[in-house]
């Protein structure tokens, strides 16, 4: 459910700046809809950090997606 939740938000039509929660409690800042994909299995997700880092996600790992209403890592939770 929280792994169909965060495709939602990305695929938003107004996209809104949220955070990836994962399973070991890290939390995975998604800026920009332009910088994340989803492979075509949907099992992986790379986000794009503006650093030019990237993280790879187990998206079965994913436990919260947070909304940043404030554009920053943090926020409205959202499950």
């Amino acid at each position: 459910m929280t792994a169909d939740k965060m495709r939602e938000l990305w695929k938003a039509e107004s996209f809104q700046p949220f955070t990836i929660r994962l399973a070991d409690g890290r939390g995975i800042a998604v800026r920009h809809s332009e910088f994340m994909t989803v492979s075509p299995q949907g099992r992986t997700a790379v986000v794009f950090q503006p650093d030019g880092s990237m993280n790879i996600i187990d998206v079965m790992l994913v436990t919260d997606v947070e909304i940043n209403t404030n554009g920053k890592p943090g926020g409205k939770k959202r499950r």
